[in-house]
């Protein structure tokens, strides 16, 4: 009665899905990180070496995450 879907279809759709989607929220985070980093410097200059190394390793761990998503869809990559 119902269909089985095999699970090399459903990677085949669900990989793609999930390395856009991390893609899109790496881009939004990054934005947000970078913009926020940007008006806190233009507010206090004084502090820009601490601000700017503070965003540089949050864009380090947001960056990771998505090279995570991309070594996972490579390793899922070999189940279809």
């Amino acid at each position: 009665m119902f269909a089985t879907i095999e699970t090399s279809a459903v990677l085949g759709f669900a990989l793609p899905f999930g390395l856009t989607l991390a893609a899109i929220a790496c881009a939004t985070a990054l934005g947000r990180a970078v913009s926020s980093a940007m008006d806190a410097i233009a507010r206090q200059p004084e502090a820009a070496q601490k601000i700017q190394g503070a965003m540089v390793i949050g864009c380090a761990f947001i960056e990771a995450l998505t090279i995570y998503a991309l070594v996972t869809v490579f390793v899922l990559q070999g189940k279809i």
